[in-house]
C-alpha cells in the first residue's frame, strides 16, 4: 500500500468509527486502492479542481463506487461528504 491509497485508507477507517459501523478490513483496503485509481483517472486534468463537471464526475464516480462496495452499510451524506472532501485533499496536495 502507498501513500495516496493509505489517505483513502484512513479517511474510510475514521468514518467507520465516527459512525460506529462495521465493515471488512480486506475490503475496506480493497475500496481505498479504488478510489485513489478512480480519483486519479477522473482528476488528471491540472486545472480539475476549478471544472465543476470534472468535480461532478469524480463525485458521481465516488459515490458510485462506495455503494457498489456497500460503504457505508447505510447510506449516508456526511460519509460521502467525507471522502469527497479527502478525494479533493489528496489530488490538490498531489
Amino acid at each position: 500500500m502507498n501513500l495516496e491509497e493509505k489517505a483513502f485508507l484512513d479517511i474510510l477507517k475514521h468514518m467507520r468509527k465516527k459512525y460506529e459501523f462495521t465493515y471488512d478490513d480486506d475490503k475496506q483496503l480493497e475500496l481505498a486502492k479504488e478510489m485513489k485509481v478512480t480519483v486519479d483517472d477522473v482528476a488528471q486534468y491540472p486545472d480539475w479542481a476549478g471544472c465543476d463537471d470534472i468535480k461532478a464526475k469524480l463525485k458521481v464516480d465516488l459515490i458510485l463506487l462506495l455503494h457498489k462496495y456497500g460503504f457505508p452499510p447505510v447510506a449516508n451524506d456526511d460519509v460521502y461528504k467525507g471522502v469527497l472532501e479527502q478525494a479533493e485533499n489528496y489530488k490538490k496536495n498531489n
